[in-house]
Order: structure tokens, then sequence, then C-alpha cells
């Protein structure tokens, strides 16, 4: 097995509000392997991009602070590193592509400002020369005329491009990890394919793992080798994707695939006026988490112990751990 690219040990990341104190990410695990693409899925408010930006450096003090554990890369470990140390990885070994390009993009610099500052910053490049590069850049995510757009402002593109420029900017520098963070929500279903698409095929091109941040568990079957499920700032299980949506050992794990509409259900549901299977009940309070485990008000099998302790993560077969007493009790037949 190769050594982890990335190996996160029970991450934590709090925020200081007036409801009290929020665990956001709560002893967080994972590992990703060289070139290996693990996707972080979760509803909304998980913890899913805390536990992104807690990676990146990108946690704003003194309201949030990265309270405990570890987060080695390539051997450095993330957590506690220097403003200058995360400075020279951020953009360079780590690359990052958010939600929504329009907030993340500068609206005073043209796009080329943009994605020749890394260069310039990180690998010495004079001004011509980032600039050559950005032009190269920008055909190569697909943007027609390169040499044009290089001088455009952000708010003369499309959602579609804006992203683009995004992924040109992450791929500058040939990053070792690039971290996509819900990458398709601004856009419309056909330009969500097109970047998805876009994003595999410049990974096999250069290498990359991805930790891919997404609510959309289409997309994690097409795009990911693994699956880690988080729930209240935990993750509740991790498997590889075939085995996810095969055997999925959690009960939040089985809510989630059960509410994804299959084509020839979703003829019948329309055709009858069906609805599509729902979580009941909704994710409590980070400020004010309950003793236990924080699924057991939605759990359609919990029972007396599982409000006693949180469940830790143990091993399910060969390649799975979910965090489930339900799950433990069956680990013999898995």
């Amino acid at each position: 097995m190769n050594k982890p690219l990335l190996q996160v040990t029970d991450l934590q990341t709090e925020f200081t509000t007036s409801r009290g104190v929020v665990k956001a990410v709560n002893k967080v695990s994972f590992e990703i392997a060289p070139g290996e693409a693990l996707a972080l899925v979760g509803e909304s408010g998980s913890g899913k991009s805390v536990t992104a930006f807690s990676l990146m450096g990108l946690i704003r003090k003194p309201a949030g602070k990265v309270v405990g554990g570890h987060a080695l890369f390539n051997g450095v470990d993330l957590v506690g590193l220097s403003d200058d140390g995360i400075r020279e990885i951020r953009g360079n070994k780590i690359a990052m592509i958010f939600q929504e390009p329009m907030t993340s993009l500068n609206p005073l610099l043209a796009v080329g400002e943009q994605i020749s500052e890394s260069l310039r910053l990180h690998l010495g490049l004079s001004r011509a020369a980032a600039t050559r590069r950005s032009i190269e850049l920008l055909d190569l995510v697909g943007i027609g005329e390169p040499a044009q757009r290089v001088n455009e402002y952000p708010h003369r593109m499309s959602g579609g491009m804006r992203q683009r420029v995004m992924i040109a900017i992450a791929l500058a520098c040939q990053p070792d990890l690039l971290i996509a963070d819900e990458p398709t929500t601004a856009l419309d279903v056909t330009i969500q394919a097109q970047i998805m698409q876009l994003i595999a095929d410049l990974r096999r091109e250069f290498g990359m793992a991805m930790l891919l941040i997404t609510h959309d568990l289409g997309v994690v079957a097409e795009n990911a080798d693994r699956v880690a499920v988080m729930y209240a700032g935990r993750i509740v299980e991790q498997a590889p994707v075939d085995r996810i949506f095969a055997y999925p050992g959690h009960p939040y794990t089985q809510g989630l695939l059960g509410a994804i509409a299959q084509w020839g259900d979703g003829v019948q549901n329309a055709a009858s006026g069906a609805r599509l299977a729902e979580i009941p009940g909704m994710v409590p309070s980070l400020a004010n988490l309950p003793a236990g485990c924080a699924f057991a008000d939605r759990c359609p099998h919990v029972h007396a112990a599982c409000r006693v302790d949180v469940p830790p993560l143990v091993k399910l077969g060969s390649a799975s751990q979910v965090a489930c007493l339900l799950a433990e009790s069956n680990m013999e037949t898995a």
C-alpha cells in the first residue's frame, strides 16, 4: 500500500459563538493516498467545508480555531504550521477550488493576473513568463481565445468560465493534492458535467490526489475512489465507493442513498405521485450535541445504548469503517 499523501488524525475545529462553542469538526480522521480521490459527503452543516478550510489554514481567528489533532501532508503537520509555512504549501502543493468563483476571484484584477500571482510567488516566474503560462492554462481548461481572455475581468465571464479560471489557478503549480469544495454547486446540470469531466481529465494527466467535498452522491459515484460520510462534525462511515453504494453500513448513509431518485423509480414516482424517501428530523445543534450517537433521534434502529456513548469507527469487513453499534453487532456477518 502507498504511504498516505495526507493523513488526518483526530482533527478538531471549534468556533466561539453567542450560542456557545460549536464543534464543527469533531475528531475527524482519514487518509488520502497519492493519486487517490476521496469524497467527503454529508448534509449542509456537517463540517465538510470546515474540514477543508482547517487543512488549508483558512479558519478565521479568533472566533474559529483548530484545537486538536494532526494533518500530516508529505510528513509535514499542517496543524500549527506557521503562516509562512502554510502559505508555502497552499496554492503550491495543495490547491483548492471553492464553491462560488465570483466570491473567490478578485473582481478588480484580470483573470490572467490572478493566475500569474501563484506562478510568480511559488515558481519564481517573471511577469512575462507567468502571463504566457496563464494563457496556456486557460487553454488547458477549455477557455476559447485564451490570449484575449487572459485580460478579461471575472464579471465578463459566465459561471462555467469563472469556475474554469478557478481550476486554472488551482492547477498553476501542479499540486499534489486538489481540494474541490462543491465545485459545481452554482452551475447548471450540463456545465456541472463538463466541469467534473475536466477535473477528472486533468487529475489523470497530472496524477493529482483529490479531496472532493459534495452532497451529490451522483458526483461521488463517478469521481471518487473512496467515500467518507460526515454527520454533525464526525465521520460516521468510510468505504470504497462501490462498497458504500452496495452495502452502506451506517443508518445515515442508508438514508442518504435511499433519497436518491433512480431512473426507473423516478418515472414510476412521477406517475403515481409517490415521494422520495427522506431522513426525518433535523441535524442537532453543533453547540449542544446530545450524549451518544448524534444521529440517534433520526435513526430508525435506535436503542438505549446509542444514547450513552459516541460509537467509534470500527472495521466492518476488510475495507470499511462504520461508527454504529448496529454495524458492530453485525461485523461477523459482513
